[in-house]
């Protein structure tokens, strides 16, 4: 029997999760010879190679040293966007006046209420990752440490799995940035946030990206005095400056003091329970910020510590378990998928590279990481969702032109009073290569670019694709018509004013007008 790792508060939510994802009374295999894959992590892309495996008839063990269903489930995607569709509404609220609906009295969130609603969600998806359900697939399933014996075994709770293949996918954790007295502070990281059952009513955040920002304006909008701190001079520094600037005078509206370009030269805990944190800009003298609580929200660490990867023949690099672009480690039996090695620390980009490790290990596959066309979405409100080559890309390359349609322009923003975002898509020659979409539900939107960037599509398929009206869906179709309207050259209208001309006289094939004089004969 192995021991489940703490989960805080133990109500009956999370007592429902554990019995899903880490069994109290598990009792690891005892284990079937050779497995044709052995997948070290049970996150998204250990499960998808787990599932996919065992569904084409492999033999297969999994190992997970905490939780099944991994960040994802249980530290990152369900339980920050459950939280978010808490704040969303406070946001809402807060602008029914503007829609002309009156709501009495202040609006204020039951902070227990949110975090006990996010636990009960987050146990409602945990089947879809259980241990019942692997073992229902025929995945044998050990729960401890794995560790490499040699290149093709794996020890883990006494017990050694032979392997013909194995995938590392055992993810990573927060980062926690080289700040003097940061690491003896007290703070929070993604996986003890959602452990919160009381509002801390001043937060502090180091690290202004996408984890940053979410939880900012949530915990803004829940009635937390929010200040986040980061070097870059903007938020989320991987975005278009203009999507980075609207998400800023939504986080500002939410009132989240945002100290950007700084550095961070001590943090300390407070005598009272609290913390601070000194920061200074340039060569001006270092300040100081007092909170209740500290998030670092500052990037991630792939988890290779325990693998003891240099039995099995596998090198390390700054990223992590180095690969090739087949996913393959320097052991050639042996891929790895997800935050572990991969620069993408996305729950669908480890899927997708399960789907290209789970191919290439079993079948002699020749798929690439290269080949693969990247979205992404930040949540905060507005959304923020990307893919392909961005504005900074698109300034650096000849032929490349960029269509921007502002959500003011879009009939459905400005009847939603959402017009605070944009489309951007950058072309050449009518070839979608990249496209920005600062608007509500942003992520839902983003995918009809990444079908155009991945299969080569062009604007002038946007212009001839219909869509619903009114929705914010249209901005597509109205970048494809600005693209065709740039086909239409001086000489073109030239052409073209000729022939209405030659229409309003009464033209018709086989005739011509001759300057002032009676239509002549060709």
């Amino acid at each position: 029997m192995t021991e489940p790792p703490l989960i805080v508060p133990l109500d009956e939510a999370n007592r429902d999760l554990l019995d899903r994802v880490h069994p109290p009374a598990w009792q690891n295999p005892a284990g079937r010879g050779v497995y044709d894959l052995v997948v070290l992590g049970g996150g998204t892309g250990g499960l998808v190679c787990a599932f996919g495996a065992a569904g084409l008839g492999a033999r297969v063990a999994l190992v997970e040293q905490a939780l099944l269903g991994g960040d994802c489930l249980n530290t990152g995607c369900v339980p920050s966007k459950a939280i978010l569709r808490s704040a969303r509404v406070i946001g809402e609220v807060r602008r029914a006046a503007g829609l002309g609906v009156r709501i009495d009295g202040p609006v204020d969130a039951d902070f227990g209420a949110v975090m006990e609603r996010m636990r009960r969600r987050r146990a409602g998806i945990a089947p879809h990752d259980s241990a019942e359900r692997l073992r229902a697939a025929g995945v044998d399933v050990f729960f401890g440490t794995a560790r490499f014996a040699d290149r093709r075994r794996v020890e883990v709770g006494g017990r050694v799995l032979r392997f013909n293949r194995a995938i590392v996918a055992t993810g990573g954790r927060p980062s926690v940035p080289a700040v003097p007295g940061l690491a003896a502070t007290p703070h929070l990281t993604s996986e003890t946030l959602f452990q919160l059952t009381e509002r801390p009513a001043r937060l502090l955040i180091v690290g202004a990206g996408p984890i940053g920002c979410e939880m900012a304006q949530a915990f803004a909008r829940l009635g937390s005095h929010v200040t986040m701190l980061d070097a870059a001079p903007q938020v989320l520094p991987r975005e278009d400056p203009d999507a980075a600037a609207i998400v800023a005078r939504r986080l500002a509206d939410d009132h989240v003091r945002c100290e950007l370009g700084v550095r961070l030269t001590q943090a300390a805990a407070t005598p009272g329970g609290g913390v601070t944190v000194q920061f200074a800009r340039g060569d001006a003298a270092p300040a100081q910020l007092e909170g209740d609580a500290l998030l670092v929200a500052a990037g991630r660490t792939p988890n290779v510590e325990e693998l003891r990867l240099e039995a099995a023949g596998i090198a390390v690099d700054r990223g992590g378990v180095a690969v090739d672009d087949r996913l393959r480690t320097t052991n050639r039996r042996v891929f790895a998928v997800g935050d572990v090695c991969s620069a993408w620390k996305f729950t669908h980009v480890a899927d997708a590279m399960a789907r290209i490790a789970l191919q290439n290990a079993l079948f002699y596959g020749r798929r690439r990481m290269s080949a693969l066309t990247i979205p992404w979405c930040t949540y905060t409100d507005p959304e923020v969702a990307h893919v392909g080559l961005d504005a900074a890309g698109a300034a650096r390359r000849d032929g490349v032109d960029t269509i921007t349609v502002p959500l003011g322009e879009n009939d459905r923003s400005v009847v939603d009073g959402e017009t605070d975002g944009f489309l951007r898509v950058h072309h050449e020659r009518g070839r979608l290569l990249g496209c920005t979409v600062v608007a509500p539900h942003a992520g839902e939107l983003i995918g009809e670019a990444s079908l155009l960037v991945t299969r080569g599509g062009t604007l002038g398929q946007l212009a001839g694709t219909i869509h619903p009206y009114p929705t914010v869906a249209d901005a597509f179709r109205a970048a494809g018509d600005a693209y065709r309207r740039t086909l239409l050259t001086p000489s073109a209208r030239r052409w073209m004013a000729r022939y209405f001309r030659w229409t309003r006289g009464g033209g018709r094939p086989g005739r011509q007008e001759s300057g002032g004089g009676r239509p002549q004969s060709l």
